[in-house]
């Protein structure tokens, strides 16, 4: 069967436009935009009234293969990216065993190659002792290093100096991290198990994950990659006082140092551990209202660059504890596009800037080769999207392999129509197509 594809009269959301016009995928890349009549046998799908983007780019998510897939595997978190018309990934290297060196990662590559929907790429961890697979990696086929300055799900902080500098100076590419303060997190967590014992609330997540550590770790991330001249991207940024680290005074293409958002600090407040309690415990934790407006306003301004989703699921089983035994993260890779359709039906965002920030800002933050854009010779990774169409979030239609999501029972407008991966459908509203689908993503270093 042929996967030539003739989309009709769809509105392209597109490099800060939006137009309408024709689509043809051929052989996975995108042939032409504008009228065209191929001769060669083709599909034709009608999208009068539809808006067609670029595939969403998560440049971070959890899928947690291999070491604990009773949680999530690629198989299936990329299949539920690819319901949520996320086309590509970065995959962090927190899993079991870590990813610190490159045959392990390869090993992950391999794992995607005959699973995943959607196209992919891993973080290699960084360790106190891994600089030597550091140095050897390649630019053009890894997305970047991960650094955990302060810990999280897993084993692998690095919060010696020494390390950390030695990382910083010899990186041959991309630096992620995760920032927070190791110290000042053990020691308000030590304040909060003496004022409360073994019934810390959720609400306390806040201030034992404070914003001045994150502030303080983020600091010293950019104080380091300014010394060395290091290409330094900051993770899941959660405070306002933050944002002050990230200039808007260069196009993206041409910071050294950038920041990424993710949607639940931008939808969830400290308000909803009233109702959700440890459902929404994550780090960096989620903070006031005062704090998730101006991420939004960080967001608008280009002080934040990229929209991500942090996706990672956990069991229920393991969220529902006490502070000190729930796990921290949220399944949200499938709804992202939905929480920002909601801002944008609010009036808070505009389709232009919503697919700049979760489409072009990463290919190009990443330098991701040909990807990100509806560009004619560029890889098919398309998403065809309704959004106005209402639809509830129930458990029927949540796709992780962990069942459940902070949002259930949430109604939000807007839906996938149909999203193509390298010129596959690999999904529409009848269901999935084919897994395997997915490219590994490659990068013009």
């Amino acid at each position: 069967m042929t996967t030539n594809t003739l989309i009709l009269g769809a509105k392209i959301i597109n490099e800060g436009n939006i137009i309408e016009s024709d689509v043809y995928l051929k052989n996975g890349r995108i042939a032409s935009i504008g009228s065209h009549r191929p001769e060669e046998k083709h599909n034709e799908v009608r999208a009068e009234g539809l808006y067609l983007m670029p595939g969403i780019i998560d440049d971070q998510v959890h899928f947690r293969e291999p070491g604990y897939t009773q949680k999530a595997d690629i198989h299936t978190e990329s299949r539920a990216a690819a319901a949520g018309g996320v086309t590509s990934f970065m995959e962090m290297p927190n899993t079991k065993p870590v990813a610190t060196d490159l045959l392990r990662l390869e090993e992950k590559y391999n794992i995607a190659r005959q699973s995943s929907y959607t196209n992919y790429s891993f973080f290699l961890g960084a360790s106190t002792d891994n600089l030597d697979q550091i140095q050897q990696m390649d630019p053009e086929r890894i997305c970047g290093i991960k650094i955990f300055m302060g810990s999280s799900t897993g084993d692998l902080l690095v919060d010696d100096d020494r390390a950390l500098e030695n990382i910083f100076r010899e990186s041959p590419t991309l630096i992620a991290t995760h920032c927070e303060d190791e110290a000042m997190f053990r020691a308000r967590l030590q304040e909060y198990k003496v004022k409360f014992c073994d019934h810390i609330p959720a609400s306390s997540h806040e201030f034992i994950r404070s914003k001045e550590g994150c502030l303080l770790s983020s600091s010293k991330a950019v104080h380091l990659a300014r010394k060395f001249g290091s290409r330094l991207h900051i993770l899941h940024i959660s405070t306002a006082e933050e944002l002050a680290l990230f200039p808007n005074d260069l196009p993206l293409l041409q910071k050294k140092i950038t920041s990424e958002v993710c949607v639940h600090h931008l939808y969830f407040d400290a308000s909803d551990y009233a109702t959700l309690e440890n459902k929404i415990k994550c780090n960096p934790s989620i903070k006031s209202a005062y704090h998730r407006k101006a991420l939004f306003e960080g967001l608008l301004e280009d002080r934040l660059d990229i929209i991500a989703t942090d996706h990672a699921p956990h069991l229920l089983s393991e969220k529902i504890g006490g502070y000190l035994q729930s796990a921290s993260g949220l399944p949200l890779v499938q709804h992202a596009l939905v929480i920002m359709l909601d801002f944008y039906h609010q009036g808070k965002i505009s389709l232009e800037k919503l697919v700049t920030k979760m489409c072009h800002a990463p290919a190009d933050c990443f330098k991701i080769r040909e990807r990100g854009y509806i560009r004619e010779g560029y890889h098919a990774d398309l998403v065809l999207l309704d959004p106005n169409e209402p639809g509830l979030i129930t458990k029927e239609n949540i796709f992780y392999k962990c069942g459940w999501s902070p949002l259930e029972g949430k109604q939000f407008r807007g839906r996938v129509v149909s999203t193509w991966v390298n010129g596959f459908p690999v999904y529409d509203q009848s269901g999935f197509g084919l897994t395997g689908r997915g490219q590994r993503l490659l990068f013009d270093r």
